[in-house]
């Protein structure tokens, strides 16, 4: 199953679809799935992870309201979809930078998402007409 899918078959996207949007919460999904699982990681790691375990929480749940938004295409709310995609770029930038200070497998793969998120949220914003 694919969201990406699921949007282009929407009766007011037609040909208006963005592809870079639809890669973004595709992958804002992802991200906030794997922010969340990363959060609860570092509940179990040693020492002071309060920090990452905040970010992680805070990107998560950033992520998923974009996939959630984002992806209802009933009467675009362009400009409400262009600040998510903003703060998103900005948690994921947040959250990536904080995961890189830690040597563990899961902060690892959470900064690896979380960059890949945030390009495409990037992609997706410079891709945005009105319209979209």
């Amino acid at each position: 199953m694919s969201i990406k899918e699921m949007i282009k078959e929407h009766p007011q996207v037609g040909a208006d679809y963005n592809d870079q949007l639809g890669e973004a919460i595709k992958h804002a999904m992802y991200c906030a799935a794997i922010c969340n699982s990363c959060a609860d990681a570092c509940n179990s790691e040693e020492g002071d992870m309060s920090a990452c375990i905040r970010k992680c929480s805070d990107c998560a749940d950033i992520c998923q309201t974009v996939s959630t938004v984002a992806a209802r295409r009933t009467h675009g709310n362009t400009a409400v979809i262009k600040s998510l995609l903003e703060a998103c770029i900005l948690a994921c930038k947040v959250c990536a930078e904080e995961c890189a200070k830690h040597d563990n497998p899961h902060c690892k793969r959470c900064e690896k998402m979380c960059r890949e998120c945030m390009e495409d949220c990037v992609k997706a914003l410079q891709g945005m007409v009105e319209a979209a």
